[in-house]
């Protein structure tokens, strides 16, 4: 069977979403005691930025299931040298089952997976973080018991979180409302053609009102540190704050992919309160990743 990369959440449909949100349920119920699967295969994490959650939800999520990682810091690997990508995506597909990427560029992950013989998934890019919103997805699912016909929220910066948001909602069809302060929207090349069913405003009031879920993340992601101090002055009145969460219906859910700056995008009282499931959401990358690599791994080798 000819092989499948996860590079967005464009590259599945609707069908092949709800299927690996069940799956990962079903691993979750089933804990340690899910057949090792993936015994015997490897997978492979290069990761040119940090990372905690993603890189060990990853390595737990393989071993869950019978496998092994390894983890390459692009300084360790002749890509820091020059190494063209094409040549490494070849070599890497002779010693590995799959190869999960980290890095800044999208072109970099588009341009392994064109070369490489193995399932190459986005770990996160500067445009995409599509394994995440996939997991925030699961949660949704989790806690809500369905997608269809809820109101999802986000607040803050129009970046790689955001535009995975959009989409998952043209897939998957349930109502986002993104609020973003002026200059920091999504791409226009990720909002054109948007349904109806996503719509963007200035206000983070009109976007979280009745919402079901609302979802945030910090204002200045990796490689934007230089940023912050402007970023904190344009983004303010966008915490996530109890008086915004009064504009949702009371069981709304707060969801924020972490790490998270409490007192900045999100109130301390409300990351640490009743609504909040981010820790879950966190556990989740893990099952999520299982579901993931069963199935571009083993069910296509």
């Amino acid at each position: 069977m000819m092989k499948r990369d996860f590079l967005s959440i464009k590259d599945l449909s609707r069908d092949e979403i709800e299927s690996l949100l069940e799956k990962a349920l079903e691993m979750k119920r089933a804990g340690k005691k899910y057949p090792k699967s993936l015994a015997g295969y490897t997978l492979g994490l290069v990761f040119e930025k940090a990372s905690t959650r993603t890189r060990v939800s990853f390595e737990s999520a393989m071993y869950r299931l019978g496998g092994q990682t390894l983890f390459l810091s692009s300084r360790d690997t002749q890509l820091s040298r020059g190494e063209p990508v094409k040549d490494t995506a070849r070599v890497l597909s002779r010693y590995l089952d799959g190869l999960s990427i980290r890095t800044y560029s999208q072109a970099i992950v588009e341009e392994m997976a064109r070369w490489a013989d193995i399932p190459v998934i986005n770990a996160l890019t500067d445009k995409y973080h599509p394994c995440q919103v996939l997991s925030d997805l699961m949660t949704v699912k989790e806690k809500k018991g369905r997608l269809d016909g809820l109101e999802i929220a986000w607040v803050g910066d129009g970046n790689n979180m955001a535009k995975s948001w959009i989409n998952a909602a043209r897939i998957m069809g349930f109502r986002l409302s993104l609020a973003c302060p002026p200059g920091y929207e999504p791409d226009a090349d990720v909002l054109s053609g948007a349904g109806k069913n996503i719509r963007m405003t200035a206000d983070p009031n009109e976007a979280t009102r009745r919402a079901d879920v609302i979802n945030t993340d910090v204002w200045a992601s990796m490689g934007q540190e230089k940023e912050q101090e402007k970023r904190i002055r344009d983004f303010r009145g966008f915490q996530v704050n109890e008086d915004l969460v009064n504009q949702a219906k009371p069981d709304a859910i707060i969801l924020h992919c972490l790490p998270a700056h409490r007192g900045e995008e999100i109130a301390a009282e409300v990351l640490e309160g009743p609504q909040s499931v981010v820790f879950d959401q966190a556990e989740n990358k893990m099952h999520l990743h299982q579901a993931l690599l069963e199935w571009l791994i083993k069910e296509r080798s």
